[in-house]
């Protein structure tokens, strides 16, 4: 079902396309961490910019639809992008003009985290925008990494066990034509497990809870882990292990900075992942 990435540059280099967060700790920012992180070159096209900190998203600001293509052109114009994916999007007229973009620069490797709403609640994908991303977005990705949320949302049903999950993973991937891992953290569970389904084969991975399993940024910085491990050449279902134990490390590694703990993503464990990486 997905291919092995070839690259002639001797730097892989990976496009987020997703908002800011002025906190730091998840959308651009989060992604161009774990992107440095894992040796990848980051480039990025901004959707918005938020006024947010892990407590609230108390302001948005949409870039214009022109401006996001252009960004995404010029990175494109420049860089041998191995692998792409797309976070906060927020509007219906954002999501076809991403779309637009991935179709007419044959962005292979797309990876989209349907991000909907934020860990404070607050909406980061208009209403209106779920039909297009849907109908125009989803079936370009080769990856859609959904939380349990998100994965109700888009397979129709409630999720309240690993089974259910399972499922869920399986009528997304049919219904979109992509690979799905369903991201088992927000299930009250002793270990958080996520399920991928990748057309074919089923993979579970598991670990155990480290902190918060609400702690800010972890999806963001889940999605950009594969995003990058498959720029590297990763195959898919060893990305998203990788993935799952970076986020993991960066758990157990958390900071204390103001009045919050933050993922550590260049956290030592981190490193030892990205350098063993082949």
């Amino acid at each position: 079902m997905f291919r092995t990435l070839s690259r002639t540059s001797s730097s892989p280099c990976a496009l987020t396309i997703a908002g800011s967060d002025s906190g730091g700790g998840a959308g651009i920012q989060a992604d161009l961490k774990s992107f440095a992180v894992l040796g990848v070159f980051g480039t990025s096209a901004l959707t918005c910019v938020t006024a947010q900190n892990p407590q609230a998203v108390t302001g948005v600001m949409p870039v214009s639809v022109e401006m996001v293509g252009a960004q995404i052109d010029a990175v494109c114009a420049c860089f041998d992008v191995g692998a792409v994916k797309t976070g906060m999007l927020y509007s219906a007229a954002v999501v076809e003009a991403v779309a637009a973009a991935v179709r007419r620069h044959g962005l292979a490797w797309l990876v989209a985290d349907p991000v909907m709403v934020a860990s404070s609640g607050a909406r980061l994908l208009q209403p209106d925008a779920v039909e297009s991303l849907c109908a125009s977005l989803l079936p370009l990705a080769r990856l859609i990494t959904p939380n349990v949320p998100e994965a109700e949302l888009l397979c129709g049903r409630a999720i309240a066990s690993v089974a259910d999950m399972r499922r869920a993973a399986r009528t997304i991937a049919e219904r979109f034509g992509a690979a799905c891992v369903v991201k088992g953290g927000h299930l009250d569970s002793a270990e958080a497990t996520d399920v991928l389904f990748d057309g074919g084969q089923e993979h579970l991975c598991s670990c155990a809870r480290h902190g918060s399993s609400k702690m800010h940024g972890t999806g963001c910085t889940y999605s950009a882990a594969v995003t990058a491990l498959l720029a590297r050449g990763v195959p898919l279902h060893e990305a998203v292990r990788l993935a799952k134990q970076f986020v993991a490390n960066a758990h157990e590694a958390a900071v204390s900075t103001g009045s919050v703990q933050a993922l550590a993503v260049d956290c030592e464990a981190n490193r030892r992942l990205a350098a063993q990486v082949r």
